[in-house]
């Protein structure tokens, strides 16, 4: 690169700061990067001071613009197949970072009541509390701005790949997202308590299984979209297969025009007794439809469970699918 070039590119990355402040970013991201606090602690042990967020567009921009540039980069190759993995892990690893600093956030947090709890009029007991109080809140800052940017990133997968993102363990869910994966102990825990808590999906249950061989994605979201007309707040619950019939699934609940929240009712343990477990805590959820895709034998009982509690059922054969058709991507 010649010295002219050099300068040129040094001074066009020193306007772009100023550059992406006159754009405009989403809602969210005003609220999670527009407003930040005065005076913040980056990392526990230092001193307050004032540090910069970054602009709202710039966050927005970047974090999508990393999946998008991916898949451009991949597509027409024989890397075309890796795209959706490689993407999946730059999501996650948002997902992953705004884990740590909840827990680090709790444990502040416990720290800040115990010491609230335990008042004395020293001074070096009034230090304490205020800076507990200011990491507190500078980790939920910090939190609040990597979820915003995991869900974003997660639409720009969607929209890529055709498929929701779901995180490996645990659950996803944020102010800012639209059709939360909420793993199914969080939602049993959220719905035993009186507080509404974020986990806690609500409206009417409509149970979704499948095995993971289905290709008949039409069908599926022609039936999903009646029963959604008829039960228009409506919480999804598969039974957390990552392929076939239940990410078909996944796939319909987390399209804009649905953002239906969805529960993925995984097995949580081994053997055929947690296996039916499982369908009869299904059933006892009460959901007011159910749509079951022939499958094994776990799946027949499953149907039967339901059919037992007096579940109106949409049964679909394996015989019943149309021809092979190409995944929902161009319908994202």
């Amino acid at each position: 690169m010649t010295s002219t070039n050099l300068t040129r590119s040094v001074d066009r990355f020193a306007d772009l700061k100023s550059l992406y402040a006159e754009m405009t970013a989403t809602p969210e991201f005003q609220a999670a990067f527009g407003d930040p606090l005065a005076v913040s602690i980056t990392q526990p042990g230092e001193e307050p001071g004032e540090h910069d967020m970054p602009e709202p567009f710039a966050a927005q921009a970047e974090c999508g613009g990393v999946i998008a540039a991916i898949f451009d980069l991949f597509t027409g190759t024989r890397l075309e197949p890796l795209a959706p993995e490689i993407a999946w892990g730059f999501v996650n690893s948002f997902h992953f970072v705004a884990g740590k600093l909840e827990r680090r956030e709790d444990a502040i947090a416990l720290e800040l009541g115990d010491l609230a709890r335990h008042p004395d009029m020293s001074e070096v007991y009034n230090n304490e509390l205020e800076e507990k109080q200011l990491l507190c809140q500078s980790l939920a800052e910090q939190r609040t701005a990597i979820e915003c940017m995991r869900d974003y990133a997660a639409e720009m997968y969607r929209v890529q790949s055709g498929w929701p993102w779901s995180p490996a363990r645990g659950s996803k869910a944020s102010s800012a997202s639209s059709a939360s994966q909420i793993a199914a102990l969080d939602f049993l825990r959220a719905r035993e308590l009186a507080a509404r808590e974020k986990h806690s999906p609500r409206g009417p249950v409509v149970v979704f299984s499948g095995p993971a061989q289905w290709h008949d994605w039409e069908t599926l979201w022609a039936r999903l979209d009646e029963i959604k007309a008829r039960v228009p707040h409506m919480t999804l619950v598969t039974t957390g297969q990552r392929k076939g019939a239940d990410a078909i699934a996944a796939a319909w609940a987390a399209r804009p025009e649905n953002s239906v929240p969805l529960v993925a009712y995984g097995l949580y343990g081994s053997g055929r007794k947690t296996a039916f477990t499982r369908n009869r805590k299904l059933a006892e959820l009460k959901p007011v439809e159910a749509l079951l895709c022939e499958g094994s034998g776990l799946q027949a009982n499953l149907y039967q469970v339901l059919r037992e509690a007096n579940v109106p059922i949409h049964a679909f054969r394996k015989t019943d699918q149309i021809a092979d058709t190409v995944v929902p991507r161009m319908r994202a």
